[in-house]
Formats: C-alpha cells, sequence, structure tokens
C-alpha cells in the first residue's frame, strides 16, 4: 500500500482522537465523504498507526443488506477477534450470540423487552473491559447501510463512554443520504456531543492527484503531462475514480468510457466470462460473501472457478476478505456490476443463493432479502418468520418487527401460511407487536394489539386459543398504562378486565395469572385499592398453581405498593424484600430491579438513610450486571442511590456519582439523572448548573424532569437573590407535580416558592411597599395550602409522611410565618426537629434561618451557637451558596463566630477606608447600592436611626459632600 496523500489535515484529527483515547479520554469520529473519495484509505491508515501505537482494533463493516441484519458490523468485528477478546465476548452470554457460535438461548420476549438493553450494556462493559488493559479503536465502516439496532448502539455508545480508553469512527458515504435517510438523524444527534468530532473529506487537490497518479502501481513510466493533466481533471478530486481511469487508460485502446460505472464494467469486461461470472454472483451475494457460497451460486465447476477468482483478483477487482470471503475492491464496484445484470439474470441468481441459504443458521435475513429478490412469496415469507425470531434473540427488537411486520403484509398471499410460520396470524401479530414495544415505539405497539385483539377475539375467531386471546389482551392493558393518557388508563382498565374475565375459569397458566396481576395494576392506577389488592392476591394465588415465580413475584411487589397506600409501611418492606429474593432465585431481573426501586424509595422515605443507599447501591449493581442501567427501575435505582448519599451529607460521594450523570443529554433517561444531579450542583455552586440546564430545557415536557429540574433551578435562582426567576422556575415544577393530583414531593418546591416571597415581601416592608407586601403573603397563603394538597397525599391517603416531608412542611410554615412578619426561632425549631439529625444540608439551611430569627429576637449568644453549626456543616460540605448566605449573615449582625469565615482584607487596611469600621464598611456597601437609611437597618437588623448614624461617620471619614459623593468614592476604591 502507498503512503497516504492529501489527507495529512484529516490524518492529523484522526491521530488526536487516538491520542485523547489513549489519554483516557473516549471520543467518536465520524468520516464522510463521498463514495471512492478515499475514506477507507484514510481509515486503513489510522488503523495501522492505532496499532502501532499499541491500541486492541476491532474494524466491522455493514453490507447492503445490513438494514435486515442486526449488529452487522459488530458482528463483523467480534468475527475474527483475537483468543483474548473472544473470551471477553463469551464471558457475556447476550453478546456471544453475535459470534459465529453463537449460544441459541432463548429469552422470554414479551416479559420485560429487556435484552436490547442488555445487549447494549454487553458491549459497553466489553469495551470498558478491554480498554482498561490497552486502548481500543473500534472502526464500522459504511454506517449509511446499518440497522436501526447498530445506529442506536453507535449511539449509546458514544454518549456512555466518557473515561474508558476508547476511540470508535464511523464511516459513511454523504452521497448516499438522500433527505429522509435515518442516519442524517443519528449523526445530528451525534454531533450535539462534545465528544464527537466530523472529518469531513472533500475532493482531493490536483497536485494530490496527481501524485497518486504518477506513483500509482499501473501508472506507466512515465506518464505524459498530457495524460496526467487529462486524467486529473476527469476525476474531479475522487482518488478512486483517478485510479480507475489510470487503470483503463494503460489497457484500453482509443477513448476512455464517460461515467464512472461505465468506467468500471470496462475493466469487468476484459476479464474472461468465468470471472465475470464469478464478479456477477459475488455482486448479488453482497459483500464479504463466503468463498463457498459464491462457487456455488456462480454454478462454475471447482478448478474453473478457482482459475476464475485468480483472474478477478489479478486484475484488482475481488479482494481477500478474511477468514474465507471475498469481497470487491471497492463498493462502487460491486454496485456497477449488480446493475449491469439483466432482469431475468439477476432474478435466477438471487433465487439461486436463496436455495443454498436455506438451512443455514443465522442467515435468515439474507435468506428473506433473496427470496423477495427472486419472486418468491412463500420463501420470504418463511424466511422473514425466522428472520425475526433470530432478531428478537439477539436484542434487535427494531429488526425483529420490521421482519414480523412483512410476514404481516404477506400472511393472504401465501398459501398455508399458518402451518409455515408454525404459527397463526394472531400470534405472529402479537411477535411484532412485542417486538414494537422493546423498540420504543410504544404506540405502533398499542396499534397493533388493538388490531390484533379484533382478530383473535372470541366473537369474531372462537376457534383462537384462549392464551392468545389472554396475552393479547394482558399486553395491549400493560402498554396502555406506559402512557399518560387519561383515556388509555381507562382502555387498559376496560381491556384489562375483560381479558381476566374471559379466562376466569381456564386452569392455572402462567398468562393467565399475569393477566390478574395486570388487572391488579390497571385497578391500582385508578385508585380502587381494595379491589386492586383483591386481585394482586389472586394473581399470586394463581401464578403459585401455575409455578411462575416470577409472576408471583411481581404481584407481590404489586402487593407492597399497595399495602403502602395503606399506610402499612412495615408490611410493604416485608412484601417488596420478599418480591426480591423470589425474582433474584427464578432469575427474573425487571421484577428484582422493581422491587429493588420500590423498597429503596420507601427506605427513602422513612429516613433510613443508610438503608436506602445500601438497597439502592446493590439494586444499581445487579442493573449494570445485565447491562440495564438506563432501564427502567435501573434508572430510579440510580438517582435513589445519588439522592441517599445527597440526604445524609456523603456529598463527595454523591458528586461522584452525578459526574457520571450525562451533561449533553439526548435522551429521556438521560435528562433524568442530569436533572438529579442539579441537587448537588446547585447546593455546591458547581458551574456544570449552566450547561446541564442548556440541555434539560427540550425536555421540559417530561413531567419527572421538569419538576426535579426546574425546582432545583428555583433555589439556583433564590440563591442569586432573582426572586422573580425563583418564582417562575417553582411554579413550573409546581405544575409539573399537578397530575393527577400533588404528591408530598411538591412541598419541598412549595417551600422554595415560599422563601422567595419572603425575601421579597421582607424588601418590600423595608421599602414601604406594604402593598406588595400583601400581596406576596396572599399568594403564600395559596402556596401553603398547595403544601397540605401534597401532605394529604390523594393516591395514598393513610400514608403518613416520613421525616424529609415533615421537614419540608414544617419549613413552609416558617417561611410563611417569614413572609408575614411573624418570624420566630421556634417555627425553625421545629423544622430542625422534623428532619432529624440525618438530612445534613437540610438541617444546615435550617440553622441558617434559625440564627436569623433569633438574632431578631434578640438572642446572640444562641444565634452565634447556631451559625457556628451552619457554617462548619456548610464548609464540610462544600455547600458555597450556603457558606456564603452564612458570613453575609454573621456581617450584617455582627456575629462573633470567632473568625469562621472571615474575609482577608489585605491590602484594604491601606486604602482610605482604613479609618472605617467593618459596620461602617457593610454600611457603605448598601449605602452604595442606593439603599435608605430604612433598608440598611432592615438589612443589618438595626434601626434606622442607628444606620443614619453610621451614614454621618461615613461621610465624615471620607470627606464625601454627600451620599453619591460616598457611593462613588466606594465605586472608585472598589469597597
Amino acid at each position: 500500500m502507498g503512503a497516504l496523500v492529501g489527507r495529512d489535515a484529516e490524518l492529523a484529527r484522526l491521530r488526536a482522537l487516538l491520542h485523547d483515547a489513549a489519554a483516557g479520554r473516549a471520543v467518536t469520529g465520524l468520516v464522510s465523504g463521498d463514495a471512492g473519495i478515499g475514506k477507507s484509505r484514510l481509515i486503513d491508515e489510522t488503523m495501522q498507526i492505532a496499532e502501532r501505537d499499541g491500541f486492541t482494533v476491532l474494524c466491522g463493516q455493514c453490507a447492503e443488506i445490513g438494514d435486515s441484519v442486526p449488529y452487522l458490523p459488530f458482528a463483523d468485528a467480534f468475527r475474527n477477534a483475537t483468543p483474548r477478546i473472544e473470551k471477553a465476548i463469551k464471558a457475556r452470554p447476550v453478546l456471544s450470540r453475535l459470534l459465529p457460535d453463537g449460544n441459541e438461548q432463548d429469552h422470554e420476549v414479551d416479559w420485560a423487552g429487556l435484552t436490547r438493553q442488555q445487549m447494549f450494556g454487553a458491549a459497553l462493559s466489553l469495551l470498558s473491559e478491554l480498554a482498561a488493559e490497552s486502548p481500543v479503536l473500534l472502526v464500522l465502516e459504511d454506517l449509511h447501510w446499518a440497522d436501526a439496532t447498530t445506529r442506536h448502539l453507535v449511539t449509546f455508545l458514544a454518549r456512555m463512554l466518557h473515561r474508558e480508553r476508547v476511540a470508535i469512527i464511523g464511516t459513511y458515504r454523504t452521497d448516499d443520504l438522500p433527505r429522509r435517510h435515518p442516519l442524517r438523524g443519528v449523526i445530528a444527534e451525534l454531533l450535539r456531543l462534545p465528544s464527537v468530532a466530523l472529518i469531513e473529506l472533500g475532493p482531493l487537490p490536483a497536485a494530490a492527484l496527481a501524485e497518486i497518479l504518477s506513483n500509482g502501481q499501473h501508472a506507466p513510466s512515465p506518464l505524459s503531462a498530457a495524460t496526467l493533466n487529462s486524467l486529473v481533471e476527469r476525476a474531479e478530486g475522487n482518488a478512486y475514480y483517478a485510479e480507475e481511469l489510470l487503470t483503463a487508460s494503460s489497457c484500453a485502446e482509443g477513448t476512455l468510457p464517460t461515467g464512472l460505472a461505465a468506467l468500471l464494467l470496462s475493466r469487468v469486461e476484459r476479464v474472461s466470462d468465468a470471472a465475470q461470472q464469478v464478479l456477477r454472483a459475488a455482486a448479488v451475494a453482497g459483500g464479504g460473501a463466503s468463498d463457498d457460497l459464491v462457487r456455488a451460486a456462480s454454478g462454475l465447476p471447482d478448478d474453473v472457478y478457482e482459475e476464475a477468482v485468480r483472474e478477478a483478483a489479478g486484475h484488482q477487482l475481488l479482494a481477500f476478505d478474511e477468514p474465507d470471503g471475498y469481497r470487491f475492491r471497492h463498493a462502487l464496484l460491486r454496485e456497477a456490476v449488480y446493475a449491469d445484470l439483466m432482469p431475468g439474470e439477476r432474478t435466477r441468481l438471487h433465487a439461486r443463493l436463496a436455495s443454498l441459504l436455506a438451512g443455514a443458521p443465522g442467515a435468515a435475513a439474507e435468506l428473506a432479502h433473496h427470496s423477495m429478490a427472486s419472486h418468491d412469496i412463500p420463501g420470504a415469507f418463511a424466511a422473514s418468520v425466522q428472520a425475526g425470531i433470530e432478531a428478537d434473540r439477539l436484542g434487535a427488537p427494531a429488526e425483529a418487527h420490521r421482519h414480523y411486520d412483512l410476514a404481516l403484509e404477506l400472511w393472504l398471499r401465501v398459501e398455508g401460511a399458518d402451518r409455515i410460520a408454525d404459527m397463526s396470524r394472531g400470534k405472529l401479530g402479537l411477535r411484532s407487536a412485542l417486538a414494537a414495544a422493546a423498540s420504543g415505539d410504544v404506540p405502533r405497539a398499542v396499534h397493533l394489539l388493538r388490531r390484533i385483539r379484533g382478530w383473535v377475539s372470541a366473537a369474531t375467531a372462537p376457534a383462537a386459543s384462549a392464551e392468545l386471546r389472554c396475552r393479547v389482551g394482558e399486553r395491549l392493558a400493560y402498554h396502555l398504562l406506559q402512557s399518560e393518557n387519561k383515556q388509555w388508563y381507562a382502555e387498559a382498565l376496560d381491556v384489562a378486565e375483560v381479558t381476566v374475565r374471559e379466562v376466569l375459569d381456564e386452569p392455572p397458566t402462567w398468562y393467565r395469572a399475569r393477566a390478574m396481576a395486570t388487572y391488579a395494576i390497571a385497578l391500582m392506577s385508578a385508585f380502587r385499592n381494595d379491589d386492586a389488592r383483591d386481585w394482586a392476591s389472586r394473581a399470586r394465588a394463581a401464578a403459585r398453581a401455575a409455578g411462575s415465580a416470577s409472576v408471583e413475584a411481581d404481584a407481590l411487589a404489586t402487593t407492597g405498593q399497595l399495602a403502602l397506600r395503606s399506610g402499612s409501611s412495615d408490611e410493604a418492606i416485608g412484601l417488596f424484600t420478599a418480591a426480591i429474593e423470589q425474582a433474584g432465585a427464578t432469575g427474573s431481573v425487571s421484577v428484582r430491579l422493581r422491587a429493588s426501586y420500590q423498597l429503596a424509595a420507601e427506605r427513602l422515605a422513612r429516613g433510613e438513610l443508610a438503608e436506602a443507599a445500601e438497597v439502592a447501591h446493590r439494586g444499581v449493581e445487579w442493573a449494570e450486571a445485565e447491562g440495564l442501567g438506563l432501564a427502567p427501575f435501573g434508572l430510579d435505582l440510580q438517582h435513589l442511590h445519588f439522592q441517599s448519599h445527597f440526604a445524609d451529607g456523603c456529598w463527595n460521594h454523591a458528586q461522584e456519582l452525578a459526574d457520571g450523570f450525562p451533561v449533553r443529554v439526548t435522551r429521556q433517561a438521560e435528562a433524568q439523572l442530569s436533572a438529579m444531579a442539579l441537587f448537588v450542583d446547585v447546593a455546591r455552586g458547581n458551574p456544570a448548573v449552566a450547561e446541564r440546564r442548556t440541555w434539560l430545557e427540550p425536555f421540559w415536557d417530561d413531567v419527572f424532569v421538569a419538576y426535579i429540574a426546574r425546582g432545583i433551578l428555583a433555589e439556583q435562582a433564590l440563591w442569586q437573590g432573582d426572586y422573580e426567576r425563583a418564582l417562575a422556575e417553582a411554579e413550573a415544577a409546581i405544575d409539573a407535580d399537578a397530575w393527577p393530583a400533588h404528591s408530598p414531593s411538591v412541598i419541598r418546591v412549595t417551600a422554595i416558592a415560599l422563601a422567595a416571597r419572603a425575601d421579597r415581601a421582607a424588601l418590600q416592608r423595608a421599602t414601604g411597599d406594604a402593598a406588595g407586601a400583601a400581596a406576596d403573603a396572599e399568594a403564600g397563603a395559596a402556596l401553603l395550602g398547595v403544601a397540605a394538597d401534597g401532605a394529604s397525599f390523594p393516591a395514598r391517603p393513610k400514608a403518613a409522611l416520613g421525616p424529609e416531608g415533615r421537614g419540608w412542611l414544617a419549613r413552609c410554615e416558617a417561611e410563611y410565618a417569614r413572609l408575614t412578619g411573624a418570624n420566630s426561632p421556634d417555627r425553625w425549631e421545629r423544622v430542625l426537629a422534623e428532619f432529624g439529625p440525618g438530612y445534613v444540608y437540610e438541617i444546615a439551611r435550617a440553622q441558617w434561618r434559625l440564627a436569623e430569627a433569633l438574632v431578631e429576637a434578640g438572642r446572640r449568644d444562641e444565634a452565634t451557637a447556631v451559625w457556628c453549626a451552619a457554617r462548619d456543616t456548610a464548609a464540610r460540605l462544600g455547600a458555597a451558596p450556603l457558606t456564603a448566605a452564612l458570613d453575609d449573615l454573621a456581617r450584617r449582625a455582627r456575629l462573633d463566630h470567632g473568625n469562621r469565615g472571615r474575609p482577608e482584607h489585605g491590602a484594604a487596611g491601606a486604602s482610605r477606608f482604613a479609618a472605617l469600621t467593618d459596620r461602617e464598611l457593610e454600611v457603605l456597601r448598601l449605602l452604595s447600592r442606593g439603599m435608605s437609611n430604612r433598608e440598611i437597618g432592615t438589612e443589618l437588623f438595626i434601626t434606622p436611626k442607628t444606620a443614619s448614624v453610621h451614614v454621618s461617620n461615613i461621610l465624615a471619614k471620607l470627606g464625601a459632600a454627600s451620599r453619591t459623593e460616598a457611593a462613588a468614592i466606594a465605586y472608585r476604591e472598589g469597597a
């Protein structure tokens, strides 16, 4: 291979990516350009550099039928893996399915649809493990042909890899991306990430093309200037086109063909008929076809075939593809040969390949492709069904849904379809719907399930199996419940009830038990708690009779939730614990995570912070072991783990967890974690807050994200004294918690809104704006009502608030007293008592306000002691905004705190302000802000008359004739 020419800048950027990866900064590079522009040559050079630098290099290619074959480039990369890498892959059973001898372990697709998340998690952990030993370069070529699941996996890896020594480089053709091509959206999403770089390859300069042609393998020696200029002009900067022109010119007689396709075919026409037959068979077989497949498809005797392959390779038309296949020297060459086939010839070759692939393990998607291309509808139907099953096994639900949907389209065109598919039309439809749901397209799944329910209803299809009717109805009800659409909730309840009534007289089965369990959940969603508990109990009994431990464990978790609604917290904890143990024993991952989440959440609500952290941490470990960290409940356990440590004051650990939550979010799950990270980022005054907010704003329509993020951003605005913004953010968070009714979560945000109004009312009273203060007090009374509504918890009317809920409710009442001018230490001492000592940060915040109230009450010694405790806690936590507020209180109230947090004045002592006392400096700063004596007195807990005396002393010491001149002096001197 000759030296790389004309791509120094692009190669330098790829070298920089490798350098970043080796330094522990995971990166992704997207290399784009037209076909033949030199992407593969640039990547080959990059892989050689990576190998010399000690990288583990994996390379996989997509194929033109790759949109039907899930994970094709990853399977291709793993196919030639070293024994070390193969061992690491096989240690992950779900990932080992991509190997040629991958296991055929079945899984319960319609129970949780978690295989794709497991596959993604396994790929992430594999790269992380390999990168711990040496840097990793993963190359994925021709992503314009990638299947949907591969595109999702690439996006997932680019977002989740941060400090691992991994570089991912993907290539794609820009001239093969029409406006609606699905890769366009992926590229746009990826380029929002700071770790992703786009390397665009434009046409090569004329000088670079001239150098390539002059040093080319087929260049006549010497190449005349006229010929060289002609070739450069015709190639228009395309290296592959230039090389093909050079090759053609060295052996052509007369005028060269016009256009690249004609030029490529002119080269094909120079080889023997046998070699051309091999090329046609290889073109139809697709990239990377095996030697045996191409040989059989060509129909040539073995000796003639061998000679023909040698001839095609010798003419630089075919290249060997390890371990035992061939590929065209360039995809454009394959496309030209394929497009030149006569229709009948193309159909016959596809039919021959379909017959050769029939029965080959793992080849169903290719078989379906060749069957459709050869107009074999029954064959395409059978292969599509099998391709869907294989995609399900691999955890590629989008591709499974695509294959099943094609089979459904073909159903009525195939005689004996149920016999060929070995299932009924309804069963096939159910598989398609389950795959759609697992891929995240729940609306499509609901649409399909509604249609299928019509096909298999007892009225229209009495012969249809009770099992199928039950499973379709149960899944429809289940997915309807995943929405926040009230009409869907009502439909879910109706569907679930009809479904269980139809199977009540059936013998015990797992699907009957699961229908009962789903009906219990639907009843719980409708707040028919007694009925829900009855059906959950019946579901447990039915599951036990049917021997379905996983369904029984799920019903146990539902019963635990219902116990919470009745106020039986201890009973609920026992049920959740039993569900975790039972689900763990049966390997039911989704139920185990669900019960772990419920248990950790209840422990946290009870103020049992250490226990909550332990349960959540264990649940996170289980989720990550299965690759389900961002799946439902795996995600929730992550933020519960974080919340437990934020509450108990282990902020360094909480910060470590928060730093692992993505900032530049593009998915709902990531946005939820990023919103949680704002707790510690705002409380510490971290600069990451601004960037997190920017990326979270597109997710304001998500109730959870809006409630968490905007509630905490209200706190940030309050720390900054921006009362209008604080109230706007708090009101948005309160609105987010309003459906279907307020929960105890609203109490915290309501307290922040009350604090903002209390701060503003204090200023209004100081400036004589009694009307403004009264308006805020009236609005505060309404907010107090919202907090009371949340505390009543309509979803769990018999539940009792835990210490955190009681603490925030007490703070609402204390803030309201402050708002109405009735601030008192008693109110804040109650806040401390309700929170208890476990909530470290909230205790310090309440102590800050208590110290302020004690100062106002004239109890300065007590105020100082409380202030010191709060200041020590704030310093230990690194709570910068709280620390600043405490220091401000100490200056205003002149607390004798033993120099805790006292600022160093440095050279200020030598300035013209040296004669001013500390109190006079405080008054001067407030005077410079335009405050009146009355406002200064309110701010510093002194009378307006005392403030006036201080102002007079300041004017005399500074030699200023007026307050305005004193303010100007302060501004110039930086006071």
